[in-house]
């Protein structure tokens, strides 16, 4: 990017988080809501794409993190300090990433996707299980904290999960998982640390939706885990990386608040329709623009600058 561009985007970077920190004081309640939902999908996109979208291996699975830290902060519920028990919720994400990583890591392409599918619907259906075992199929959190304070411990993780993949797109080791993307066996050839590398990758995208479960366990206050272990979740996180393109952090700020407006227009203006317009509105950018909105913006970018 050029010195006008870098500078376009930050700018736009700086008003976009001014107008996220500020909106709890001047919105309504519904509004804050919309806010903290946003920042949730956003948080959750930048972390997947620090392996799927930098490694080339599309996971299925995300949700699996954000199911773990949700589950935890519910039954540590006024057990333990609430950042303690969000602290832990990252923590344990990312130690489950780190188990399962060495296996799960060794497969690609499809057999990849499939695998970290069976996982989240594997643990998902472990804990159903267990909460049957137990008598417990939901559960209520009494005494749950302001939205306020939900909404800027959201802010915060929205704003960790786009640093960390503006730091790792930015670095050797970010670089080391480009080469992955374009061929794994050259890489290797080359000296690049494939396993630890992807395996590095893998927890570090675990960590903050494992915290994003727990903070948003909190704003529902009614626990029920096929909720918060719903496929779904991984799908609109997928969704959000491919509309916006590339694999910096502009992208996914562009694909979430794409697809976030008009889900929300959708809903409003057209709610039987909702998904088929939806999926239409995705065939549409896969066939048409592959490289996101991001693509679109530097096409037009680069078009401009050669009129000029």
């Amino acid at each position: 990017m050029g010195g006008a561009a870098t500078r376009g985007w930050l700018g736009a970077g700086i008003v976009g988080v001014a107008l996220l920190a500020a909106l709890p004081f001047f919105a309504n309640p519904y509004l804050v809501a919309t806010g903290l939902t946003f920042l949730m999908w956003l948080a959750l996109t930048q972390s997947w794409c620090v392996l799927s979208k930098m490694t080339g291996y599309v996971s299925l699975g995300h949700v699996v993190f954000y199911g773990i830290g949700a589950y935890l902060v519910v039954i540590t519920w006024q057990s333990w300090p609430l950042p303690l028990a969000i602290a832990a919720a990252g923590a344990l994400a990312a130690l489950f990433a780190l188990v399962i990583g060495l296996p799960v890591l060794r497969v690609r392409g499809p057999y990849f996707v499939i695998l970290t599918f069976g996982i989240a619907e594997l643990v998902k259906y472990s804990i159903l299980a267990g909460e049957a075992a137990s008598g417990m199929a939901s559960r209520i959190l009494f005494g749950a904290p302001d939205l306020l304070v939900i909404y800027f411990a959201m802010f915060a993780l929205a704003a960790a999960a786009t640093l960390l993949l503006v730091l790792v797109s930015r670095s050797r080791f970010g670089q080391g998982l480009r080469s992955l993307r374009e061929n794994e066996e050259a890489a290797e050839t080359l000296g690049v640390p494939v396993v630890r590398y992807k395996l590095l990758a893998f927890v570090l995208s675990a960590a903050i939706p494992g915290m994003v479960g727990a903070v948003m366990a909190l704003r529902s206050t009614y626990f029920v885990v096929g909720q918060v272990f719903d496929p779904m979740i991984s799908v609109t996180v997928i969704a959000m990386a491919l509309l916006g393109g590339g694999d910096d952090a502009r992208g996914p700020i562009l694909g979430t608040l794409f697809l976030f407006i008009v889900s929300e227009v959708l809903w409003v203006r057209a709610p039987l329709a909702y998904m088929l317009i939806l999926g239409a509105v995705l065939a549409g950018f896969v066939l048409l623009a592959p490289g996101g909105i991001l693509g679109i913006v530097d096409s037009v970018r680069a078009r401009r600058a050669r009129l000029a």
